[in-house]
């Protein structure tokens, strides 16, 4: 596995180790079940969170845009996969793994390429 894979793997276990180890707090603060509208509610308690919040959905916005349409270009198949586990687990899982596979496709192509005399 090249260096690049082994980074983006990583980083998708980070991902949805460090998002789901505050998740799985926040849980056992609302009484044992993920509260969705409370959980959107904290978002908003001052500026710092609203500024982290709006920074994560336009960003997560524009990745989904863009993992669709390079998922498209390069022939990926169940790029909803990555939209799924964005509101699954989290973006901070969805992108890497996106990009871990995304990268084993262009070196896949690099291969063939070198491969044809």
């Amino acid at each position: 596995m090249s260096p690049p894979r082994i980074i983006y793997l990583l980083l998708v276990v980070a991902g949805a180790a460090m998002t789901w180890r505050y998740n799985l707090q926040f849980m056992a603060e609302a009484g044992g079940s993920f509260d969705l509208g409370r959980f959107l509610a904290d978002t908003s308690v001052n500026a710092a969170a609203q500024s982290l919040s709006w920074d994560l959905a336009i960003s997560c916005l524009a990745g989904l845009v863009w993992i669709v349409l390079e998922s498209r270009r390069l022939g990926m198949r169940h790029w909803w996969v990555y939209i799924a586990i964005t509101f699954l687990v989290a973006w901070a899982a969805a992108l890497p793994l996106y990009l871990f596979m995304r990268q084993g496709v262009l070196e896949q192509r690099q291969r063939e390429v070198r491969a044809v005399p």
